[in-house]
């Protein structure tokens, strides 16, 4: 008898230790299809990029991540096309070779549901981007 109530607690411990993936509180990074990441902040992939994975890490706020590859060139016409409203990006060397923050107050279309989008940009070679997006909620 008492190795069965050992055996139970022991059990008991090892559940309760497993996460439980459809928590939402529990904050763990969790793939999303692609493209549901810039569709968080109002931006779609540009026609000739390839988006990597997409995740999202969900507390009480929402934040995703994307990183995509594109073409160099085609980069600063999508950010200024996705987000008109929005500062220019800038390319200071503090944040990568080209940075855009964009607050709820300058950016994210009304229907995003993202508060901020951050924008890093780094130039892989004289022909490729890669751009890592982050959207989240405040």
């Amino acid at each position: 008898m008492p190795v069965l109530v050992l055996g139970f607690l022991i059990a008991g411990l090892f559940v309760r230790a497993l996460p439980d993936e459809g928590d939402p509180r529990e904050g763990a990074l969790r793939k999303v299809p692609r493209g549901q990441a810039p569709a968080s902040g109002g931006a779609s992939p540009p026609a000739h990029a390839h988006v990597g994975t997409c995740t999202l890490q969900q507390g009480i706020d929402a934040a995703y991540t994307a990183v995509q590859r594109m073409p160099r060139e085609d980069v600063r016409g999508w950010l200024r096309e996705t987000y008109p409203n929005a500062p220019e990006a800038r390319s200071d060397g503090s944040c990568g070779a080209l940075c855009l923050d964009v607050s709820h107050e300058d950016g994210p279309p009304a229907a995003a549901g993202a508060h901020v989008v951050q924008v890093r940009g780094e130039y892989e070679n004289a022909e490729t981007a890669r751009v890592r997006f982050s959207a989240f909620t405040m």
